[in-house]
């Protein structure tokens, strides 16, 4: 019958073998799972159907084989609509304050509440969000994203839960507008990691491999994403993640990254013209600059100072930000706002910020009422500030008009050069002091409309001192002041990242090529000056929040390279006994916090057979306490894992250095004819550079 049918098909697994159920029956001891071969199940003809849907979609699409690619493509794809609806959302909330600061009419007290309360609202609920439900999302996380990819995993810096106070606080920040001066590309660098390290998790589940071990691909990708899907440049994002993020670049991620970033610019891009934002795909800041003479060859002397002014007030700018985070943490008033009421400290400094900003104070000479990318269109417009301003006639409209952001510039008692001047002087202190409020913010988009304002003072004053133009050759080239904006922007904010990239971001982002020779001089002059004389502003945030990255060997002492490992290694590491018992298990978790622990044949011979995770000691311990008369060996419980890669006692610094970087590794074993003699690990090599910077490790001869 078919029900014996059925029940001749039932196997009995026990013990992991299955027999025929026709067979003599299992004690019940033995009998596990009784299960039918094929069990009934509803709607078969459906259920086959769309299995053979889904199989021959696997075939076409060639999963898992593609499966890399279609993450890659969703990590940009992700990041973009999270950029695009983020700016949609910070956009509403600028213009509701527009439109509240002209619904209070012309009272000068409602007017001040409205534009003070405003801010300050937006970044207390955008501090208080993110302290309930994630601390550690205040910042940057640009330089915590780096720390990671050098090897170090950090603890909660990658969940969804910080996602979403990431999100929802740098909305609440975006949205107080240029007021408080803060931007996005730090924050959703980490934004977009973390969509990269969900994603990862989801590839791994569908291949099923192990989660253990995170992919620094994706990582490397979401950090090229993000720059990609804030300003829709895919070339200089990619070329900004290998240059902050990633200590050693694999070339086996370039490929990937561009894909990626690709993806991410051009769903961004394509999400503007499906919104009626743009008609079609474009630059994001539209410029109309001479093409045929965009700069003369005696201006690169004026674009070599512009080099050197960045440079040195960048170096000052660093300084004084280290030295500010500190004071705020150290001073006793502000540390005890910070420890007890954080939103309050960010009430405050925000109320600080939009006094000095009011449309009808001070802020009224320094061009408060646009928004970050009105700013920028000001700063890059090819036009004489000078020269319009002098010549017009127009009044200051009551709300910013698009086609005229110049006259935001202009004052009738205050000439361009003072409000510019005014503008520089200002937001110097109030960007210092709006880096530490604890709430998700970014660092880089202020610095590059900081910049841009200094290369437009310069141009400016350079057009004023040449008003027909320069001549050469017989040919008479106009001065375009915002060439120079453009080589200030990349100057300043290459200087402060220490890096290239933002010279290659400013042409995407303006469509503009033709001033690549200045820029590109201006840019390398004002990095070689800082990187003389201050770390970069994310290393300058990692020495700060003391994050366990590696900072690199000193390059202006290479005879420094010659230093070797025993100056430096850690003398008798605690080792364990292959055949250690319960009391030296114990006696090595007390006395040690290491994560591993070396295993060696006898404590004479110390000839190194493997290392102990310090969870499978902690189960030693807990076998041997359930079982009090248990006295078993090391090696008969916990799993010895054998040592993959040893140092020599001659190995020099540089060379752990870079092994510690690109392996990944935490802890690295000191071994002399198979016998160990010490250990290296993050720690000691960190404090092995920094006493090299101070001279109390020398190389000897």
């Amino acid at each position: 019958t078919p029900e014996s049918a059925r029940m001749e098909g039932a196997v009995v697994i026990a013990e992991g073998v299955a027999e025929p159920a026709n067979h003599s029956p299992q004690p019940p001891e033995k009998m596990l799972l009784l299960q039918d071969k094929n069990p009934w199940k509803p709607w078969p003809r459906a259920r086959s159907r769309v299995t053979g849907c889904l199989r021959w979609a696997q075939a076409v699409l060639g999963v898992p084989k593609l499966l890399d690619w279609y993450c890659l493509c969703a990590l940009g794809v992700i990041t973009a609509l999270i950029s695009f609806f983020m700016d949609s959302t910070v956009l509403k909330l600028i213009d509701a304050h527009r439109w509240l600061f002209r619904a209070v009419g012309s009272s000068a007290v409602l007017q001040y509440l409205c534009w003070t309360l405003y801010p300050i609202a937006l970044t207390t609920f955008s501090t208080s969000f993110t302290q309930s439900l994630c601390p550690q999302s205040a910042g940057s996380g640009a330089p915590e994203v780096k720390t990671i990819l050098s090897g170090v995993m950090l603890e909660g810096y990658l969940t969804l839960t910080h996602l979403a106070a990431k999100v929802v606080g740098m909305t609440c920040t975006l949205a107080a507008g240029s007021t408080i001066f803060l931007g996005k590309v730090g924050p959703f660098v980490h934004v977009s990691c973390m969509v990269g390290s969900f994603l990862d998790r989801v590839r791994s589940s569908i291949r099923g491999t192990s989660e253990k071990d995170l992919h620094s691909d994706m990582l490397v990708a979401g950090a090229a994403v993000a720059m990609a899907s804030c300003f829709g440049c895919p070339i200089s994002g990619v070329l900004f993640s290998v240059e902050v993020m990633s200590s050693h670049y694999s070339v086996r991620n370039y490929c990937r990254a561009f894909f990626a970033a690709v993806s991410g610019a051009v769903m961004f891009r394509l999400l503007a013209v499906f919104s009626s934002e743009q008609v079609t795909i474009m630059a994001m800041f539209k410029t109309r600059y001479q093409v045929e003479f965009p700069f003369d060859l005696p201006e690169m002397f004026f674009f070599a100072i512009l080099g050197l002014l960045c440079g040195a007030i960048c170096c000052a700018y660093l300084f004084l930000h280290r030295w500010l985070v500190t004071f705020t943490r150290t001073s006793a008033i502000t540390s005890r706002i910070l420890a007890t009421d954080k939103a309050l400290y960010s009430g405050l400094v925000a109320l600080l910020l939009a006094s000095m900003t009011f449309p009808h104070g001070i802020g009224q000479f320094m061009g408060s009422r646009m928004n970050m990318r009105e700013l920028l269109n000001s700063l890059f417009d090819g036009r004489r500030l000078g020269a319009l301003c002098s010549n017009s006639s127009v009044p200051r409209p009551e709300e910013v008009d698009p086609e005229y952001l110049w006259l935001e510039w202009c004052h009738p008692r205050v000439p361009v050069y003072g409000t510019l001047g005014i503008f520089l002087v200002m937001k110097f202190w109030m960007l210092l002091l709006a880096t530490t409020m604890p709430m998700p913010a970014g660092y880089f988009m202020p610095v590059v409309i900081y910049g841009a304002a200094i290369g437009r003072f310069v141009g400016e004053v350079v057009a004023y001192l040449f008003p027909e133009g320069m001549q050469s050759e017989g040919i008479l080239s106009p001065i375009n002041p915002g060439g120079y904006s453009l080589a200030g922007a990349a100057a300043f904010s290459g200087a402060v990242t220490h890096t290239l990239s933002p010279a290659l971001l400013v042409f995407e982002m303006t469509g503009q090529i033709a001033h690549v020779l200045p820029v590109v001089l201006a840019t390398l002059i004002s990095n070689a000056l800082c990187r003389r004389y201050q770390p970069s502003f994310y290393d300058g945030i990692i020495i700060l929040r003391k994050l366990p990255y590696l900072p690199q060997v000193l390059k202006s002492h290479p005879e420094l390279r010659a230093v070797r490992v025993e100056q430096a290694m850690r003398l008798e590491p605690k080792a364990l006994a292959r055949s250690g018992r319960l009391a030296e298990v114990r006696s090595a978790l007390a006395s040690c916090q290491d994560p591993e622990f070396p295993v060696v044949d006898t404590h004479e011979t110390l000839v190194l057979l493997g290392s102990v995770c310090r969870s499978e000691l902690v189960r030693f311990l807990h076998l041997h306490a359930e079982e009090p008369g248990l006295d078993r060996e090391l090696w008969e419980v916990c799993s010895i894992q054998p040592i993959t890669f040893q140092l020599s006692n001659k190995t020099t610094i540089q060379q752990a250095h870079t092994a510690f970087l690109l392996l990944g590794l935490n802890l690295l074993y000191v071994t002399e004819g198979g016998r160990l003699t010490g250990l290296m690990s993050r720690a000691e090599m960190k404090k092995a550079i920094e006493d090299m910077a101070t001279g109390k490790i020398s190389a000897q001869p």
